[in-house]
């Protein structure tokens, strides 16, 4: 029995490094695919928003992604075309439908999250 425990934390770790490369390559693997603990909304529900990097909060709030393109690849495209979340802030609507996949649906979400942020930290 405690050798099967051994393993499975050896493979854990292995597969955390694989992961990390995949992300750092920028061969992003589906959300799904994440050991849960990495995925954003389960991190939120464990650790809280804090622990969350401005991409994995993007990506919960784009909501899923495309083929070929998970929700966390279109924030860190929208983050990467916009430096920031700052950036993101104020802009017109339409300028983020150039980036692949989204659309009006993801482009609400965002907008209405900036606008609940804005009334609370101005009222």
């Amino acid at each position: 029995m405690n050798v099967i425990k051994i393993l499975c934390v050896e493979l854990t770790k292995v597969l955390r490094v694989l992961i990390e490369d995949l992300i750092k390559n920028k061969i992003m693997p589906k959300i799904k695919d994440l050991p849960k603990e990495q995925r954003p909304r389960e991190k939120l529900l464990k650790f809280g928003p804090e622990s969350l990097s401005d991409k994995e909060l993007l990506a919960i709030l784009i909501g899923h992604g495309l083929k070929g393109k998970s929700a966390l690849e279109m924030a860190d495209d929208l983050l990467n075309e916009y430096k920031n979340l700052k950036g993101l802030a104020g802009r017109r609507l339409d300028e983020f439908m150039k980036i692949k996949g989204i659309k009006e649906a993801k482009i609400i979400r965002i907008a209405t999250a900036f606008e609940i942020a804005k009334r609370i930290y101005f009222t």
